[in-house]
This record gives structure tokens, sequence and C-alpha cells, in this order.
């Protein structure tokens, strides 16, 4: 019976993670490259795969990762009329990586005239005399929520 409970316990432990994938940075070292994979809680349509170290046995995490982007599924008008399209966007994933106040998080930009979405991934402290950042974006081309440019400004070729 108690077997039976850990096995359940272990299951529904696991399907928790966002962690798509981890690989070791080598024989004699605590630390890996995760790679996560989140979905916008506003856009699902939209699935962003952050690759980052994870370093097990120190207290603050390197800055450095990365971020890839993509339309997974459709993208509404009304998904996109609900998000903050302000020049500076809104936080959509936060994730710790010290101790010391530095966080990794993903900004959502709007970019209204190339109907796209800017997903910024950054880290709050400066290291290296850097702060680490990474950019991907998703264009509305082709879902629900690419808007047609009005008839009287199409381009002519004429003079």
């Amino acid at each position: 019976m108690n077997k039976r409970l850990l096995l359940l316990a272990t299951f529904f432990i696991s399907g928790c993670s966002d962690d798509v994938g981890k690989v070791s940075l080598g024989l004699f070292t605590t630390k890996d490259v995760v790679i996560e994979a989140k979905k916008d809680p506003k856009i699902p349509g939209v699935t962003c795969h952050i690759s980052h170290i994870e370093a097990d046995l120190d207290f603050s995490d390197p800055s450095d990762m990365s971020i890839a982007c993509r339309q997974t599924g459709d993208i509404l008008p009304e998904q996109i009329a609900r998000i903050d399209t302000s020049k500076n966007g809104e936080v959509v994933f936060k994730e710790s990586k010290s101790i010391l106040f530095k966080s990794l998080k993903v900004r959502r930009i709007y970019d209204a005239k190339n109907q796209s979405l800017i997903y910024l991934s950054y880290s709050t402290k400066e290291s290296s005399g850097s702060h680490h950042h990474s950019i991907s974006t998703v264009p509305l081309y082709g879902s629900s929520a690419w808007k047609k440019a009005p008839i009287g400004n199409t381009i002519t070729d004429n003079p």
C-alpha cells in the first residue's frame, strides 16, 4: 500500500514540473542547463521555452538565460485586448534565482505596428557588468488576432 502511495505521489509531483529538458554541464559540476516550457497565462496559444543554469549547491544561479517563444495554438483578438499594451508591457513569468533578490523575469510587450508579441527575458541583478537578457517574437500573422490593413492604406507602384 505504501509503495502505491509513493508511486502516485511521485507521478503527481513530476507532472507539476515545467521542465522539458535538463542537461548536465559536466561530470565534476553541480550545474545543469534546464529548459522549461511556460504558457503565457493571458495568451495560452503562446508557449515560451526558457533555458537557464541551475546550480544545485550555490546560493545564486548564474544570470545567463535564453528564450524562444512560438505560437502553439490560436491567438484571439479578445486575448490581445486584455493585455497591457504600454511600452513597458507586463511581467508574465518570474522565477527567483538567488536569496539576494535576483530574479529571472519574462515580460510581454505588444508591438502594434508589426502585430507581434515580444517576450523579453532578463535578470534583475547585474552580473559581470551586465543585466543579461534575451528576446523572442511571436508574429500574430496567421492567427485570429491578425488585423488586416484598411483598404485605403494599400501601397501602389504608381509614382
